[in-house]
């Protein structure tokens, strides 16, 4: 019988801008390798200070679009507190209140259950850190 609870660590690069970066292909190739028609679940988990998980639509602007917002939210200027790092760095410190550094998905039949849109994304604000690990788990049902 496969193990009930299985976990994997990504190594992502994410590069030294902001950037949206899909994990949707990783996690799914995850899941065939460990899930083999079972149900239960995916989390996903960023365990950074300064990076979070969104379910987003990627490729038709909405990552853009995210960025802005977040530009909007938390501008990259000197108003933080926290001020190492680039200038601005303090905002990449209060991301992962609004965009959370974790996810949990169903899984059903072994495949990630998202909707027509729905990717599964790494957003990394932070231009001070180029390597990200991901942490992906499944998690088998009774």
């Amino acid at each position: 019988m496969a193990d009930a609870f299985t976990t994997r660590v990504l190594n992502v690069a994410s590069g030294s801008s902001e950037r949206i970066v899909d994990l949707t292909g990783d996690c799914e190739a995850f899941l065939r390798e460990v899930a083999a028609g079972r149900d239960g679940l995916l989390n996903v988990f960023i365990p950074h200070a300064t990076a979070g998980v969104a379910l987003i639509e990627t490729g038709a602007g909405s990552d853009d679009d995210l960025l802005a917002a977040l530009h909007t939210l938390l501008p990259a200027d000197d108003r933080w507190q926290h001020r190492h790092g680039s200038p601005g760095h303090g905002r990449d410190h209060v991301l992962p209140a609004i965009v959370p550094p974790h996810a949990t998905l169903p899984v059903v039949n072994g495949q990630l259950e998202l909707g027509t849109w729905q990717s599964v994304c790494l957003v990394d604000t932070n231009r001070d850190n180029f390597q990200r690990k991901v942490r992906i788990t499944f998690l088998a049902g009774s």
